[in-house]
């Protein structure tokens, strides 16, 4: 296999959607700052949605984007906490895995405290192979070639194979 066709984890996204600002929010910012070491950004509703109480542009969640080393080691913890296992629905046609952890009391170090309560997340990682940059790239820009996208079964052989995940 050539360099090119190597698959690697582009990034990691983990997102606490709390669907109300206020204290539960800065709870939830507070929360995934302790678990991932960075500073998270705020997410906004895009549309209104009467029946849960939520208005277009108000904030409702938090994440963050973890790259590198810090991602790896992320997947890592969090694939524990889910004893690795994983189904076939969680992988999409473009590579990517997606799958949550309920409560945020499973991770190292953190105990429940009654007066934040319990917390789940969502978690996504994104697989690529390099010389994805020619499809983003603004001079020059070109439509990706089919054999560089990441398929479904390939996502899955990753995993299975670099984090002895079970599918």
């Amino acid at each position: 296999m050539s360099a090119m066709q190597e698959i690697y984890i582009d990034k990691v996204v983990v997102h606490m959607g709390v669907g109300e600002s206020g204290e539960r929010l800065v709870n939830a910012e507070e929360l995934v700052r302790q678990i991932t070491g960075q500073k998270p950004i705020r997410t906004i509703a895009k549309r209104t949605q009467p029946a849960f109480g939520i208005r277009k542009g108000a904030p409702i969640g938090c994440k963050v984007t973890l790259r590198r080393e810090k991602a790896e080691e992320f997947i890592d913890t969090a694939l524990d906490i889910i004893e690795r296992r994983l189904a076939i629905s969680q992988f999409d046609r473009t590579g990517n895995v997606s799958f949550g952890i309920e409560e945020h009391t499973d991770f190292p170090g953190m105990s429940y405290d009654p007066t934040i309560g319990i917390y789940g997340m969502d978690i996504n990682v994104v697989l690529e192979r390099k010389g994805v940059r020619i499809a983003r790239r603004s001079i020059e820009r070109r439509k990706l070639p089919g054999d560089q996208k990441v398929s479904k079964e390939e996502a899955i052989a990753f995993m299975r194979e670099r984090y002895q995940v079970e599918v």
